[in-house]
């Protein structure tokens, strides 16, 4: 079954399953394709009636990614095109608890970080830069420079404490310790055109992918860069955004400006299952942590959808 919400006169960029609630997602939106316009943040509930809104909260500007707290149910943190860092908190029905903008263009991507309680938040930039946040300091607490253009992408590892990767639109993933300076301690040029995002193997501290807008996915051995350990072909157009599965150790799922979903297992070359129900690009992806093989996505034909695969689960694969 697929539960459909219509986020209406707003296109969808990101979408995140709670955390703490099996049940709860967030979605980021933008009007005007995100090219103008302001932004709306949705917190939805599945319930037996279908997708229920619990908040909505409005931006003064397009609003392209989010990432719930780890230490907190009802914050939230996203990315807008202002150049700003917004918190809010869920329980609430004001705007934002704190703002904070030191990045000079539109912020893309936020995430929180997942290791030994370190409640960190990273922020990549049309600016070029990585910014990492404590929320409860006033100013960042670094800024790492390197990329040659816009960083579309930023992810902690769920392993190593301290480090994260960045896919930019200078072709290269970036591996960098927070601990240990402003520059990346590898460079890997993963692909010919640019790189929009990537992720982390739940299972594995060494493997992490890469989409681009070659269409393709590779996947990167960090014992030995100089060549992807697999790469997945099937896309038409730019990869937007990959989810590894939380369930299962050779799933991931993909997104794309083809306007479809595809499920993959990484050891076979051909997508286990293609998804088309969106009509416009499709922008953001998430698997639920708490219900194996669900997942959400989001476009730019003003709906997110949350559904079962037919094979997202490795009892049906």
């Amino acid at each position: 079954m697929t539960l459909s919400f219509k986020t209406e006169a707003r296109h969808g960029y990101s979408v995140k399953f709670s955390p703490y609630f099996p049940q709860r997602l967030a979605c980021v939106t933008c009007q005007y394709y995100g090219i103008a316009g302001c932004g709306t943040l949705f917190i939805l509930d599945q319930t037996p009636e279908g997708l229920a809104v619990v908040r909505t909260y409005d931006w003064n500007d397009g609003l392209f990614d989010l990432t719930w707290a780890e230490n907190n149910e009802n914050v939230v943190v996203t990315a807008a095109g202002d150049g700003s860092v917004l918190v809010w908190d869920t329980a609430q029905l004001k705007g934002p608890i704190r703002a904070f903008k030191e990045h000079t263009k539109e912020v893309n991507s936020v995430d929180w970080s997942l290791t030994r309680n370190e409640n960190l938040v990273l922020s990549g930039s049309w600016d070029h830069t990585i910014k990492l946040w404590d929320l409860q300091n006033s100013q960042s607490l670094n800024t790492f420079s390197g990329h040659e253009y816009i960083v579309y992408n930023v992810a902690w590892s769920p392993h190593i404490p301290g480090c994260f990767v960045s896919a930019s639109g200078d072709c290269t993933l970036r591996l960098w310790d927070a601990r240990g300076g402003q520059f990346p301690t590898t460079v890997i040029p993963a692909h010919d055109g640019e790189i929009l995002t990537c992720d982390w193997c739940k299972y594995d501290q060494n493997l992490l992918f890469s989409g681009s807008v070659d269409g393709l996915i590779r996947g990167w051995d960090l014992r030995d860069t100089t060549k992807p350990v697999c790469e997945l072909k099937g896309h038409q157009y730019a990869v937007r955004r990959i989810r590894t599965s939380p369930f299962v150790k050779t799933m991931l799922a993909s997104c794309s400006y083809d306007f479809t979903v595809r499920i993959w297992d990484f050891s076979r070359p051909e997508a286990l299952e293609v998804v088309s129900h969106h009509t416009e690009f499709v922008y953001g992806l998430d698997f639920n942590i708490h219900v194996p093989g669900q997942l959400a996505d989001c476009g730019w034909d003003e709906f997110l959808r949350v559904y079962y695969p037919a094979c997202s689960t490795p009892v049906i694969c």
